[in-house]
C-alpha cells in the first residue's frame, strides 16, 4: 500500500517510524510519502490560508497549494481522505475498507477549515469523533495505524485481527497468560481445561457480556445466531435477577 500525507507538520508523524507501522515500512508492505503543501504556495510569504469571504472567525486553507500538491504525485485510483470533524466517523469497518486499497491519501488541515472547492479532490471526509482537534495529523496517525495492522502479514503470519473488538461486531472476550495465579487472581478454570468447545462457548458468552455491559449500542445492529440469542437472553435474565 502507498500512503501519501498532505500536511504542514510532517514531523508530527514520527510515531509511524516505530512499532508495527515502522516494521511494515521497512519490510516494504507500505510506503509512506509526505507532502508539505506550504512548499507549493505561490505567494511571497508562503501563506496557505486566508480570511473567508463573507466574514467570520478563523482562517481557511486556500485551494491553490493543495491542488498543486495533489498534482505533484500520482493518485488516479487513490482513496483520498480529508480529515474533517463533520465527516463520516472512522471505525473498524472503515479501517478494513482502507486496508484493501492500493493507495490512500490523507489530507490534514489546520486553522478554521478548508475552502469548499478542495473537497472536489476528496473521496471521503472522515472524523475520529464528535470533537475538534487542532489539526488533522493526530487523526490521520490513528487511522493509518488502525488500517496498516489489517494488511495481510503486517501483524505476522501467525497473528490474527479477526477476534479484535469490533471486527466481529462484538467486543473481544477477556484473555489471560502466565502465571495461572497472580496474587490471588486466577485464570478461569475453563481456559485450563483443554476442552475446545467449552472454551469457545465461554469466550462467546464473555464477549456478549462485555458488549452488553460496555457497548450495548453495538448489539442493536448485530446479527445474532440462535446460540448467541439464547446466551444474551440468559445474561439479561441474570442481570435482571441481580
Amino acid at each position: 500500500m502507498r500512503i501519501d500525507i498532505l500536511t504542514l507538520f510532517p514531523e508530527m508523524f514520527s510515531a509511524l517510524e516505530h512499532s508495527i507501522v515502522g516494521r511494515a515500512q521497512k519490510s516494504g508492505k507500505i510506503e509512506v510519502n509526505f507532502h508539505n503543501f506550504r512548499d507549493f504556495a505561490t505567494n511571497t510569504q508562503k501563506h496557505v490560508d486566508d480570511m473567508p469571504y463573507g466574514g467570520g472567525q478563523g482562517m481557511l486553507l486556500m485551494p491553490q497549494p493543495i491542488f498543486d500538491t495533489m498534482a505533484s504525485f500520482p493518485h488516479e485510483n487513490a482513496r483520498v481522505l480529508m480529515m474533517d470533524p463533520a465527516g463520516r466517523t472512522f471505525d473498524q469497518k472503515f479501517a478494513e475498507e482502507l486496508s484493501q486499497e492500493s493507495q490512500v491519501v490523507f489530507l490534514c488541515g489546520h486553522y478554521e477549515g478548508f475552502d469548499e472547492r478542495i473537497k472536489s479532490l476528496v473521496t471521503d471526509e472522515v472524523s475520529l469523533g464528535d470533537y475538534v482537534l487542532t489539526g488533522g495529523e493526530v487523526a490521520a496517525s490513528v487511522m493509518i495505524d488502525a488500517t496498516v495492522r489489517l494488511i495481510p502479514d503486517v501483524l505476522g503470519k501467525k497473528a490474527s485481527h479477526e477476534d479484535d473488538s469490533f471486527s466481529s461486531g462484538l467486543l473481544e472476550y477477556p484473555q489471560y497468560t502466565r502465571p495461572e495465579d497472580f496474587r490471588g487472581l486466577k485464570v478461569p478454570d475453563v481456559l485450563m481445561s483443554g476442552h475446545h468447545e467449552n472454551i469457545r462457548k465461554w469466550r462467546l458468552r464473555e464477549s456478549l457480556a462485555k458488549t452488553l455491559r460496555l457497548r450495548p449500542d453495538l448489539l442493536e445492529a448485530y446479527d445474532f445466531s440462535d446460540e448467541e440469542k439464547a446466551m444474551l437472553s440468559d445474561l439479561k435474565a441474570a442481570d435482571h435477577a441481580v
